[in-house]
């Protein structure tokens, strides 16, 4: 494991405050791994062996029923996961796999729970990751369970633009099929109502978003705190997918 990427970690929510001597000695007993596109991690159902932090490239989180799959989601650097399964000691309720080539590092599970019984700081930050995971899988049951189809695309799409600035023009950073699984919708239902939205002030082109009338895509699906969040305090695991960024030629201020 380089320094550079301790570094990265050791900044992450879940590690910063606990105590250094312990941070190391979890460290010493972690590897570091690379892994080629496609290539599964974990599987829903084994017993949580590490803790994963994706130092480089991206992983898709999902789960599988009865040959049904969905995305539950996409984290990338530096982001961990799955870290209740890890401190309950149970099996993963979710598998990953690799999107793209990736660099990870494999934390033992059995040293994360010892030192979570002795560092009261690591305990703390542990709590709070599992807290706040709770409270973005909550909002995301609202919102499959609350909202239609054409409502979850809408506010999606604005808080992408929120995140990138509040800027009219981004690009998603993820395929339209992993947007479409995480959202609970096939890709054909996403591309309908893409399509549908082109009325309501966005148009979409690839992988390019451009928000025409704010005030009707905010009409077609009013942002909810309590939904779309977010909360003030950030997590090292990733629970949804990655924000826009922006295209190359796009240097639009942002709104006011």
């Amino acid at each position: 494991m380089q320094p550079e990427d301790l570094a990265e970690v050791r900044q992450l929510p879940l590690f910063r405050n606990m105590r250094q001597a312990n941070f190391t000695s979890l460290m010493q007993g972690a590897s570091a791994q690379s892994f080629a596109t496609g290539r599964e991690l974990i599987r829903q159902g084994a017993p949580a062996d590490f803790l994963h932090v994706v130092v480089d490239g991206s992983v898709e989180l999902h789960a599988d029923w009865q040959g049904r799959t969905t995305t539950m989601a996409v984290v990338q650097p530096v982001g961990t996961f799955i870290l209740a399964a890890c401190v309950r000691d149970l099996p993963y309720l979710m598998s990953a796999r690799t999107l793209e080539p990736s660099r990870l590092l494999l934390v033992p599970a059995s040293d994360l729970r010892a030192i979570f019984r002795t560092d009261p700081e690591f305990a703390v930050s542990i709590v709070g990751e599992l807290a706040g995971a709770f409270r973005e899988m909550a909002r995301h049951a609202k919102n499959l369970k609350l909202r239609s189809s054409r409502e979850r695309i809408a506010c999606y799409l604005l808080k992408q633009s929120q995140l990138a600035g509040s800027v009219d023009r981004f690009v998603l950073k993820v395929e339209k099929r992993l947007v479409a699984s995480y959202l609970g919708m096939t890709p054909e239902n996403l591309s309908r109502a893409l399509k549908g939205l082109e009325a309501d002030g966005v148009s979409i082109k690839g992988q390019t978003v451009t928000i025409t009338d704010l005030a009707r895509l905010r009409a077609a699906c009013p942002p909810d705190i309590l939904i779309d969040g977010p909360d003030p305090e950030p997590m090292s695991g990733g629970i949804g997918l990655p924000g826009p960024g922006l295209p190359d030629d796009c240097k639009l201020p942002p709104r006011r």
